[in-house]
């Protein structure tokens, strides 16, 4: 691959962006990390947009999208981000120190259709679209991004679909299982579906259309293994269709088929959603009715949909943000909403059966205010095996996040807590303050005390640990009065946090 030659001055402002870049983690202490609120959460990297510059292309001026891909033959995690001039590359494998691997420039350049760059993953192959005229849907085989020299460089695209007259799409899902692709929000099929076979990712074809419900804003397609039996081992897609939600088998994609539609109490615009794991509810994102002064805060609908042929509505949760919900995934027991000005938020699901949902953990991408506007985290992914959160702020850019007080899910047969830490007692503290570590199986454990500052100041353990509970005691007489961090850290890089307060 040829390369551009850098002009004059290069190689300045690559440095200068590689300075901004660089990052160390952070701990969220006392509500802040770098002056980002916060709770339970840490702050790994943040790159700024003036670091995505490369070889004959500015720093874009909005970021949009951003997704996540493992590498499966090396274990590394790469952010595949969307920003006005095409998507970004960074290998978050070091979450304290991500690399800026280069840029695929947009197929079509446009400052307002760029805005919404959208990317997803299927195998070892990058499909990435745009709101632009004429884009179609641009192919890259990630494990170009194995071995680059030089980083930041420009990438070409190794094909591009425009198949069936698709130049502009809204968002994508790949249904990896089965390898088909679906545009949602296209200037095809009405805007519903259009469904693309990428079993061959360098020669996507066209396979058919979804159009009996009109446009479809988001989708989440998947092979059903939820309670209803009737449509067990189908291939389906839930559609956020503006004011409603669409339920469609897409096993036969010459043929897919509407199975049911639902609302809700005061649509504004529905906008997407996601599956709780055991498939018996449907979490919706409308980022309408705020705006439109229905709800005063961010509002989270609940659905139950155990019978997917009659799903119901069944409660709705309100945020004590006057923000905007927008883009949520469920991992477990928690589903990790990005509500625009309001960050990245992380609720507990363990009652979403009677209808409550608890916020447990979050972190603020923009801090510069908090209201009902279309800025702030569009997206976050944290799908990542090492439980790092990627997300993206239209403005502030790509963050690299580390929640460090969920619980972590026992396997079949273990302790109910597998992984726990206990609050401090007391809190606040005048002399020691003692914590309960639990643990699922014997393993080593590095126990450790930072200060505001990010400073080790004392270490609590270093060594190994049976199956059961631990008795961990900061000695608060060796330290000063203020706020403190104790971290957990286990031999297989799972990471609890709790904070302390010293007082005299």
């Amino acid at each position: 691959m040829r390369l551009p030659l850098l002009p004059a001055g290069w190689a300045v402002v690559l440095a200068l962006a590689c300075e901004v870049a660089s990052a160390q983690r952070i701990p969220c202490v006392g509500g802040t990390a770098s002056g980002y609120p916060c709770r339970d959460v840490d702050l790994m990297a943040r790159l700024p947009l003036g670091t995505f510059v490369a070889p004959g292309y500015p720093a874009p001026t909005r970021a949009s999208e951003v997704w996540g891909w493992t590498d499966p033959d090396t274990g590394r995690e790469y952010a595949l981000f969307g920003i006005t001039t095409g998507v970004a590359f960074v290998d978050v494998t070091d979450p304290e120190a991500p690399v800026y691997l280069g840029l695929l420039p947009a197929a079509v350049a446009d400052p307002v259709g760029g805005r919404w760059r959208l990317v997803r993953v299927y195998g070892t192959y990058a499909f990435t679209g745009s709101e632009t005229s004429g884009h179609g849907v641009q192919v890259f085989d990630l494990t170009r991004l194995r071995d680059v020299p030089n980083p930041p460089v420009v990438f070409t695209h190794d094909a591009r679909y425009t198949g069936a007259g698709v130049g502009r799409v809204h968002t994508l899902v790949v249904l990896e299982e089965t390898g088909y692709l679906f545009l949602a929000g296209s200037n095809t099929c009405a805007g519903g579906l259009h469904i693309v076979d990428v079993r061959s990712p360098l020669t996507p074809t066209f396979a058919g259309c979804f159009s009996a419900d009109g446009y479809v804003h988001e989708a989440q397609c998947l092979v059903y293994d939820g309670p209803d039996a009737d449509h067990q081992g189908r291939e389906l897609c839930v559609g956020y269709n503006e004011d409603h939600i669409a339920f469609i088998d897409v096993t036969d994609k010459a043929n897919p088929a509407l199975i049911s539609t639902a609302t809700y109490p005061d649509p504004g615009y529905t906008h997407q959603g996601w599956f709780t794991e055991d498939r018996r509810h449907l979490l919706v994102d409308d980022e309408g009715d705020e705006q439109n002064g229905s709800f005063a805060t961010a509002r989270t609908i609940i659905m139950d949909v155990e019978d997917l042929d009659n799903p119901e509505f069944l409660a709705q949760h309100l945020s004590a943000l006057p923000v905007v919900d927008h883009n949520q995934y469920v991992v477990g027991r928690y589903t990790f909403q990005s509500n625009d000005e309001g960050g990245l938020r992380i609720l507990d699901l363990s009652e979403v059966a009677s209808g409550t949902l608890t916020e447990v953990a979050y972190f603020d991408t923009y801090p510069e205010g908090q209201s009902p506007l279309f800025t702030g985290q569009w997206m976050n992914y944290p799908f990542f095996a090492s439980k790092n959160v990627i997300a993206s702020d239209r403005t502030n850019g790509l963050f690299v996040l580390r929640p460090t007080a969920l619980a972590v899910e026992a396997e079949p047969g273990a302790p109910a807590e597998a992984f726990a830490l206990s609050a401090p007692s007391p809190n606040p503290a005048s002399g020691a303050a003692v914590l309960t570590l639990t643990l699922g199986e014997a393993q080593r454990v590095r126990a450790e005390a930072y200060d505001a500052l990010g400073r080790r100041v004392a270490s609590l353990h270093d060594g190994p640990l049976g199956a059961g509970t631990h008795r961990l005691t900061l000695d608060g007489e060796a330290l000063a009065p203020g706020v403190y961090v104790v971290r957990v850290t286990t031999e297989e890089g799972a990471t609890l946090s709790r904070t302390v307060s010293l007082l005299r």
